[in-house]
């Protein structure tokens, strides 16, 4: 049965919080593929987390949740997708399509559910596209969350217009163009300049060793995707794989209700954590995991 959860604000880490993953390269189809991984330290669920971030992310976004997952008693494998940060990927825009990363990562799930992986999947962004195009891509998943993530393309507003604006750019001067844009828009937010420096320096290091090829690939994706919920809902079922939709309460890449209406679309259940934007995993963890886990254990139960 569908469940709505409204969740509370508590903490603020940030992509440099403490945790006890490890770097591990997997092989991909394109080459090596950067994850951070940490074993259950409880009890374990015999689970492992598959968490794959969005547009200009990487595998360090989800670092405030890696260890209450483990916790919890559930692997962990956060992701760096072909192109991003510290993984290859191909000089080739179509290759970053969500289909075209979701077969990637479809393979690297086949391998770990053949070596006794339940597989639970989490998109954030972007990444629930390609989540979503690795289920359609038959990944042998137990269930699939789709965090601050949406039906298809962006919907109007400032970050489609950031990816209007710097495309021309990007095309002529590669990321450094993307970089001096995004210095440009920090310039003007009270949060960048609250940041600490260590993780500014982080966040510019990261989006510099991006590829090209896969933010001028995302970036269009991110402006023509289209809706493909009915074609997810269908395959889910056919899984027998439970789904959740979680976004945070001000997300200002899709709007709350969309993200809603697509949840009644898959039969998923819905929650909401307040106190957050688009990045309830950086911005509000602590609530985020209170939805998470919970849900989780639920379809490990049942599986």
């Amino acid at each position: 049965m569908r469940q709505t959860r409204i969740v509370n604000v508590t903490t603020q880490p940030s992509q440099l919080s403490a945790h006890r993953a490890v770097r591990v390269d997997l092989p991909g189809r394109y080459g090596p593929i950067a994850t951070l991984q940490a074993d259950p330290a409880g009890p374990s669920l015999d689970a492992t987390a598959v968490l794959l971030p969005g547009f200009t992310g990487s595998k360090e976004d989800f670092a405030p949740l890696i260890d209450p997952i483990s916790d919890a008693g559930i692997g962990v494998i956060a992701v760096d997708l072909p192109g991003q940060y510290e993984s290859v990927g191909p000089d080739d825009e179509a290759a970053y399509r969500p289909d075209a990363l979701g077969a990637v990562m479809a393979e690297v799930i086949a391998k770990l559910a053949a070596e006794g992986h339940r597989v639970l999947l989490l998109g954030h962004s972007y990444g629930g596209l390609v989540a979503r195009g690795a289920v359609l891509a038959d990944a042998p998943i137990i269930g699939l969350t789709l965090q601050d993530s949406g039906p298809g393309e962006l919907p109007p507003g400032y970050r489609r217009s950031a990816l209007d604006l710097a495309e021309p750019a990007v095309r002529r001067h590669g990321v450094r163009a993307a970089q001096n844009l995004r210095e440009s828009l920090d310039a003007t937010s009270p949060d960048w300049a609250d940041k600490p420096e260590e993780l500014k320096a982080f966040l510019r290091l990261r989006l510099l060793k991006s590829s090209t090829a896969a933010l001028l690939g995302m970036g269009t994706v991110l402006r023509t995707e289209p809706d493909r919920v009915a074609k997810l809902a269908r395959t889910l079922r056919g899984l027998g794989a439970p789904s959740l939709v979680v976004c945070g309460e001000a997300d200002d890449a899709w709007s709350v209700a969309s993200q809603r209406d697509m949840a009644d679309r898959l039969d998923a259940d819905f929650a909401v954590v307040t106190g957050a934007k688009h990045c309830p995993n950086t911005e509000n963890p602590d609530d985020l995991l209170w939805t998470l886990l919970p849900t989780w254990r639920s379809w490990l139960a049942g599986f």
